[in-house]
């Protein structure tokens, strides 16, 4: 037989071991990923089971900016009799993600480190931190400055006739939308320092773009927010700020290459 027919044999083979690596590589990049997942949950859940003993504690603390605009001696209702359970149960989730945060992003930074650099490795502890900081901070930015003008908005409707008797789960789903929204948006400089270390965005990309984020932070603001100037101007001018501190964020950490160039 033949070197060059020997040859042929053997890329088959070869090709075959090669699939074979890739499949173990994607095995091992899945269980990696269930690791974290698992984590993750397990770090949730334990917050939430212990939030759910001060659950009616949270809940007066979350009403408190409605009830301080709300007319004299009422409050809200339910209308089913598991409402009132199930709301806590949730909010009890919602504290629970909210305390285990940090080891959510520490554990999604993990998955991720594998694919970057060593000298970029040792910015963990700082992305897990802002992270963080930045993601309460914007559900604390919304609790205690919007909530107050966008409730007073929605109780000036009332009068003789109409009175205001919002039910448990309704403001529940309002403001929690609201915390999360304000939330993830105040995540926008962390995920620019991300991405610039990855290389994927340069600052002078983000200058250029500059006007269509300040359109994109209004219309934003108009979805999220309540339909009053006051409200909205209150969401997209934080937008704004953070996306100049993003770019200057990025020119700071991201790497030399404008991958636009």
């Amino acid at each position: 037989m033949s070197a060059d027919q020997n040859q042929e044999k053997e890329i088959p083979g070869a090709d075959n071991g090669d699939r074979q690596e890739c499949e173990m590589r994607l095995t091992d990049h899945l269980e990696e990923l269930r690791k974290r997942l698992i984590v993750s949950f397990i770090a949730i859940g334990v917050a939430t089971v212990g939030s759910y003993f001060f659950s009616e504690q949270l809940f007066k603390l979350l009403m408190a900016p409605l009830l301080e605009v709300m007319p004299p001696k009422t409050g809200l209702i339910f209308t089913g009799l598991a409402e009132t359970f199930f709301t806590y149960l949730k909010l009890s989730l919602l504290s629970g993600f909210f305390i285990a945060f940090p080891v959510v992003v520490y554990e999604i930074w993990r998955f991720t480190a594998p694919g970057l650099y060593a000298h970029e490795k040792r910015y963990v502890l700082p992305f897990v931190f802002f992270a963080s900081v930045f993601f309460i901070g914007g559900a604390l930015f919304g609790y205690f400055v919007v909530f107050p003008f966008g409730f007073k908005f929605f109780i000036d409707f009332a009068n003789d006739f109409i009175r205001p008797m919002p039910t448990v789960r309704e403001y529940f789903s309002f403001s929690v939308r609201l915390l999360f929204a304000f939330g993830l948006v105040f995540e926008l400089p962390v995920v620019t320092a991300f991405l610039s270390l990855l290389g994927l965005i340069h600052y002078k990309t983000l200058v250029r773009k500059r006007k269509y984020a300040i359109l994109i932070a209004f219309v934003v603001a108009a979805v999220l927010t309540p339909p009053d100037v006051a409200s909205q101007m209150m969401m997209a001018i934080p937008i704004i700020m953070l996306y100049e501190i993003s770019i200057i964020v990025c020119r700071i950490f991201g790497r030399k290459k404008d991958p636009d160039d």
